[in-house]
Formats: structure tokens, C-alpha cells, sequence
């Protein structure tokens, strides 16, 4: 098993180069289902979720190949087979995103119901009730969502809860319904903007993505496209908040600050008086850091994947800081891997009470949840002593090497065998 030690009380200084996202390239691999040609994307980050969806698309019969730029070119003419291997899935929740597109082409669909990070129920109720307003027929079955349909046929429907991934199912879904398809109380994510602009590309009709109804005018078909992933938001605000945490200053490049206001907003509260200029942003605070609270919620609000980041921030902020979660029921489990390094958590159901500073202290710390390892690296930058934190294949999931980054930031930190 591999983990990652850390030498804390170094500042991390220079700048970093932000992967595509995660959250952006997933779905736009399953994109792929839709049509017998080719996709080519640019920017997939190397990752473990990237490799695990490569093998997902691969068993079903897809081509995916690595080009010499990096670019991967997906290409499924035919299907191999309806069903996504439990073996593949049970790591990664994004895989129930083949569901919406292997309904809307082949009229069948075999998908093992998700798994993922350990931080609460996210069930895909909202997908299947979406899915069967548009004709499928779908039957939950020894842990698989089995479904068929005739085409796909176009209908209104209101998501009870803002949800991500039940939005980008849905719309490649409807991509290839007969009719028009309203998606109500849709997601606003820029992933999920970046999402409806690759299928704009491969010759979908869509309005509205960015905004709470999305229009989708289905068609018969869809050709190939090229298209490049955005920036990873949470990568960036993860890599600023390094730099905060460890007393240094750090610049996030190739990102797209707009899609960080929650975060700058935040950052410019607790002092640290953000700067940004086209495709980057910097963070420092001379002055010290002052406690600040925040509401997790949908975007445009305070993105849940930075709530534990954050609260390792407020462990050296000046005063007490309150942080409430609304996404997930489970996503503090990081706060008693912190309270061992001497962290001041008080847990109060959906809320979090920081108080700070406090001196932190290496220790071993065990990683929970992807979002959990990256907020224990975090602390173990500023911890006095050595940090080891075990289970970093969560890490795997969502950064690409981020040992290496940190490195080139400053960081004492190295990955090893145990």
C-alpha cells in the first residue's frame, strides 16, 4: 500500500498548471456512446476516474486510444456488450453517466449501481424518474439499473434536487429523443456548460446550459467532435489554498477565474487578498488569516469538493469559523483526522465549528474520501513533524500527481511504500 509522508513548516511559493477537470471529463468520455463516430478530447487529466471510465467504455466495446499530444480519440461503431462491470464501477459513481446515452442509442442499457467516496447516500433516483418520463422501462435488479426503451420521446421534467450528474445524463439523453426535452431546477455547473458545448459540437441542439432550464430539441443522430476539457476548478481552489495554509503565496495557471468566485469571494474574507489576470490567480495574506464562514450549495455557491480544504484553512485562521454543509450528509469525516493533529472541530450535525489557530502536529492519518485526503496533505504542509497519510488511491481519483506539483512548490513531501 502506497502513502504519502509530508515534512510540514515550509511555505509553498511559485506557480502550478491546472489539469482539465475531472468532473468535466468524465461525462464527456461517456458523450461518446452517443454517436458511431469519433470524439477526440483534449486536456483529460490523469487520473484514476479517467482510466476507470477508459476501461468502462473499452468493455463496452469502444476504441480508446492515446494520441501523441495526449489528446484521447474514443470511438465506439458497435457495442460489445449493455452491461458495465460491477468490478469497474464500484470505484467511481461518474460510470452511472452510461446509463442516459446507451438508452438514447441502442435502446438498452445494463449499469451497476455506483460507488465512489464514502461521504453519503447520492442516489440516482432523480435519473431514473427523469429516464422513465421519457418512455424507458427500468427495473432495479441485483444491484444493476436494468433498462430499454423504444426511442427516447421528449418531456418536461423538474429535478426535485439540484443534481449534476442527473442533469448530464438526461440532457445526452434527450441529445436523441424524439421531440423537446425542459430540464427544470437543472445544474449550473461549468461542467455541466462544458458538457453541453461538446454535444453543440457533435451537432446537438441545446439552450439554456448555465442557467436553471436547459431546452434540448433531440435529433436523429450525432457526428464526431474535438473538443477541450475546462480547467479544474477544485484542483485550482485546492492548490490556492495550499499556498494559504503553509504561510506562502501560490499561482493557479490555465484556469478560469470566473468559475472560483465563491472561492475568491471567501479568500478576500479571510485576508488573503486574491489577485487574478486573464487565466490565473494568486493568493497571499501577509497580514494573517481571519476566520470565516461558509454554506456549501450549488454553484454558483461554495462548492462542497472545497469544504474540507477549507476547513483545514480555518484551523490557522484567527477566531471561529462555521461550516455548514448542505450536499452531503457524511463529508466531514476528514474533521477527526484533523482534531488527531490537534485541530479545535467541534461537529454539530450538518455544521462544523473551527476555532484557530492551533498548532497542528503530524501524526498518521488515514484518507476517507477523495476531497478528505487532499485537506490532511493540506494540513500536514503546516503540521509541525512528519504527516503520513495512508489510502491515497482516493487522492489518485481526482489529482494528477500532486506529489510532484507540491514539490516544485516547495513541499517536503514524497510518496512511499509501506
Amino acid at each position: 500500500m502506497e502513502a504519502i509522508e509530508i515534512l510540514g513548516g515550509r511555505p509553498l511559493r511559485g506557480s502550478v498548471s491546472i489539469s482539465g477537470a475531472k468532473n468535466a471529463a468524465l461525462p464527456a468520455m461517456c458523450a461518446a456512446i452517443l454517436t458511431p463516430a469519433s470524439l477526440l478530447l483534449h486536456r483529460l487529466p490523469q487520473v484514476r476516474d479517467v482510466e476507470t471510465m477508459a476501461e468502462v467504455l473499452r468493455f463496452l466495446g469502444a476504441v480508446v486510444e492515446t494520441r501523441e499530444d495526449g489528446g484521447r480519440e474514443i470511438h465506439l461503431s458497435t457495442l460489445s456488450t449493455h452491461r458495465t462491470p460491477y468490478r469497474l464501477v464500484k470505484t467511481m459513481r461518474a460510470s452511472v453517466l452510461t446509463l442516459g446515452p446507451l438508452l438514447a442509442r441502442f435502446g438498452q442499457a445494463q449499469v451497476s449501481l455506483p460507488g465512489g467516496c464514502a461521504i453519503g447516500s447520492r442516489p440516482i433516483d432523480l435519473h431514473i424518474e427523469a429516464l422513465r418520463r421519457m418512455g424507458a422501462q427500468i427495473s432495479l435488479e441485483h444491484g444493476f439499473v436494468n433498462a430499454r426503451c423504444g426511442r427516447l420521446r421528449g418531456a418536461e421534467i423538474t429535478f426535485d434536487l439540484v443534481t449534476v450528474t442527473g442533469t448530464e445524463n438526461v440532457m445526452m439523453a434527450a441529445t436523441l429523443a424524439e421531440g423537446t426535452t425542459v430540464l427544470i431546477n437543472a445544474a449550473r455547473e461549468p461542467e455541466v456548460v462544458d458538457l453541453a458545448k461538446l454535444l453543440a459540437g457533435m451537432g446537438a441542439r441545446i439552450s439554456g446550459a448555465g442557467s436553471d432550464t436547459i431546452r434540448i430539441e433531440g435529433v436523429s443522430g450525432l457526428h464526431g467532435a474535438e473538443h477541450t476539457v475546462i480547467p479544474d476548478r477544485i484542483e485550482a481552489g485546492t492548490y490556492l489554498i495550499a499556498g494559504l495554509i503553509s504561510g506562502g503565496s501560490v499561482r493557479v495557471e490555465q484556469v478560469y477565474p470566473h468559475h472560483l468566485r465563491a472561492l475568491i469571494d471567501k479568500l478576500r474574507e479571510v485576508g488573503a487578498e486574491p489577485k487574478t489576470d486573464g487565466n490565473w490567480i494568486e493568493a497571499s495574506a501577509a497580514g494573517g488569516l481571519q476566520a470565516a464562514d461558509i454554506h456549501t450549495a450549488p454553484y454558483p455557491g461554495f462548492p462542497t469538493d472545497l469544504q474540507a480544504q477549507f476547513m483545514a484553512l480555518m484551523t490557522q485562521a484567527n477566531g471561529t469559523s462555521i461550516i455548514t454543509e448542505t450536499i452531503f450528509e457524511n463529508r466531514f469525516m476528514h474533521a477527526a483526522e484533523l482534531k488527531r493533529m490537534g485541530a479545535k472541530i467541534g461537529i454539530e450535525g450538518s455544521r462544523a465549528v473551527v476555532q484557530g489557530p492551533t498548532r497542528l502536529s503530524g501524526a498518521k492519518l488515514m484518507a476517507t474520501d477523495l476531497r478528505a485526503s487532499a485537506s490532511l496533505v493540506l494540513a500536514g504542509l503546516v503540521a509541525e513533524g512528519e504527516t503520513v497519510v495512508d489510502r491515497v488511491y482516493h487522492l489518485d481519483r481526482g489529482y494528477a500527481d500532486m506529489v510532484g506539483k507540491l514539490q516544485n512548490l516547495g513541499a517536503r513531501i514524497s510518496r512511499v511504500r509501506h
